[in-house]
């Protein structure tokens, strides 16, 4: 049971938090210069954002359950199941970000789910 909560929190947090910090990069705008006045500048203004704290928080929630999920059960199992993360990642953005998933992304994601349940049967 407790493999299962930790998977789901890995999933779901680590996705959670990706669409966070994409929401807080997306009110910011695209980054054209790379030199480190203008990435400083950009971390300046993604830090005032309360989307980048929250993305934060939950990506590091995802990584030590992950951490403690590892401790526990054998990397060929933990690491393939993790891939449902793409399957939530893509609700996610439709839901959450507008996004337009085109049909082969979802044939994509369907795969994704078979290969998971190989792993999980095996």
């Amino acid at each position: 049971m407790r493999v299962w909560l930790l998977l789901a929190i890995v999933v779901l947090a680590g996705t959670a938090g990706e669409i966070s910090v994409t929401r807080a990069m997306k009110r910011i705008g695209e980054v054209h210069h790379f030199n480190p006045r203008a990435l400083l500048g950009v971390l300046g203004r993604a830090f005032r954002i309360g989307w980048m704290w929250l993305g934060l928080g939950l990506l590091a929630m995802a990584f030590f359950s992950l951490l403690a999920l590892l401790s526990w059960e054998n990397v060929s199992f933990v690491v393939p199941l993790t891939a449902l993360s793409y399957v939530v990642g893509a609700l996610m953005a439709k839901i959450f970000l507008k996004e337009e998933v085109d049909r082969i992304r979802w044939i994509g994601v369907l795969l994704v789910v078979v290969g998971v349940v190989l792993v999980w049967v095996g």
